[in-house]
């Protein structure tokens, strides 16, 4: 698993430390199973949305948080951002995983962080 990056910027981790601990505890446990399942995470849990870009479904305390992420290759899941969210993901949300999928697919090493 990555976390995309910009610069020095992991924009997960940057809007993750925005969260409530719990909420934070609940994103992190679906994040280990993304890990984990990759490609087998089906609804409720993750859910495709469009142009090769997923969703982690998290709900913590009636609050919707959404992680977006897409695969390069096979085998590697490569987490964009995270959104909280009350109808459907925007489809400004989805355009904006969309960058990060062609500046990582562009240049794994300059877009990647392990985390």
């Amino acid at each position: 698993m990555v976390f995309y990056r910009e610069g020095e910027t992991v924009l997960f981790d940057q809007w993750l430390n925005t969260l409530p601990v719990k909420a934070q505890a609940k994103c992190l446990s679906q994040v280990r199973l993304l890990r984990a399942q990759g490609h087998e995470l089906r609804r409720p849990i993750a859910d495709f949305l469009r142009d090769g870009i997923y969703e982690l479904r998290p709900t913590y305390q009636g609050v919707n948080y959404r992680i977006l992420y897409f695969f390069s290759g096979k085998n590697i899941v490569v987490v964009s951002h995270g959104i909280t969210k009350e109808s459907e993901v925007p489809a400004v949300e989805i355009s904006r995983a969309m960058e990060p999928k062609v500046k990582y697919e562009a240049n794994p090493k300059a877009h990647g962080w392990k985390g």
